[in-house]
């Protein structure tokens, strides 16, 4: 796959077990612009084209992007007659309570309700908020699989950790990279399996090869000492965005249509996959 670097052997392919419960795919980052909820939506049709039940948490109920996607794409399905697949969607709005303890608890209440009228479901996919909140912490803790999407720039990687500039060094994990620590020690300590993080190398078409190769680089540290996986993500692509008022995707797009950007969007989709380890599994 072009772009991708291998520190670590891929996850197993996922089986999901309804004794288990679903099967949980956080979307995180710390940064805006990364293609979060972008990667979040692709990620929840794509699996429901591969015939899975699946649930949708929007965590960022306060932008609400997947939220509002998935109320278009309900829209033109009505409008249109085109039988378009379709997610259990819940939205968890942020607690209003006077203190933290309580804003936190009531949080905390209400992703559990979520979760368990989603528990039906193969997959959930989250959605979390781009800051340090309550929600953010709370959604990264059920991660069986956490995505964190980034783009070709020193600016993102600081995402991860704090990077001297001048000397292109890697000077410390970054305050996200801590919350992600915490969360999964906190799901060890309660007897459940680490998180498989996953990072993904979003490709801009204006990024130039030297700081390809450099950002390569430092990723490379990086995803040995701070400890994720590194794959390839999606392009910056005018599809994604003509396409998002209909609430559609590239892979609901007949296979020949759109000529090769199309066709390259829908392979990028099924590569993300893979490198997830989500694309070989099938439904029970």
């Amino acid at each position: 796959m072009e772009g991708a670097i291998v520190e670590q052997e891929r996850a197993p392919d996922v089986e999901p077990s309804q004794a288990a419960g679903p099967y949980v795919v956080v979307v995180g980052s710390e940064k805006g612009g990364t293609g979060k909820s972008t990667t979040a939506i692709h990620l929840s049709v794509a699996l429901l084209k591969m015939g899975f039940s699946v649930g949708t948490l929007d965590l960022d109920a306060r932008q609400g992007t997947m939220t509002a996607f998935l109320t278009n794409r309900e829209d033109y399905a009505e409008r249109s007659g085109q039988a378009l697949e379709l997610p259990r969607h819940r939205a968890v709005q942020r607690s209003t309570a006077e203190t933290k303890e309580e804003a936190s608890a009531e949080e905390e209440e209400r992703l559990n309700e979520a979760l368990e009228e989603l528990g039906g479901c193969d997959f959930v996919v989250i959605d979390t908020p781009g800051s340090d909140s309550s929600l953010c912490r709370l959604g990264h803790n059920r991660a069986d699989t956490l995505v964190t999407p980034l783009n070709d720039s020193l600016l993102d990687i600081e995402v991860l950790a704090r990077i001297n500039r001048e000397r292109r060094e890697v000077e410390a994990p970054s305050f996200y990279s801590q919350l992600v620590w915490e969360q999964n020690n906190h799901r060890v300590v309660a007897g459940r399996p680490p998180i498989d993080w996953v990072v993904l190398r979003n490709r801009l078409a204006h990024i130039e090869a030297r700081n390809m190769r450099e950002i390569s680089g430092l990723l490379s540290v990086l995803s040995k000492r701070i400890g994720f996986r590194v794959a390839p993500g999606i392009s910056e692509r005018v599809v994604f965005r003509e396409l998002f008022l209909s609430g559609l995707t590239a892979l609901d797009l007949p296979e020949d249509s759109g000529g090769s950007s199309h066709a390259s969007a829908r392979r990028e989709v099924n590569e993300l996959l893979t490198a997830i380890g989500l694309l070989a599994t099938t439904p029970a």
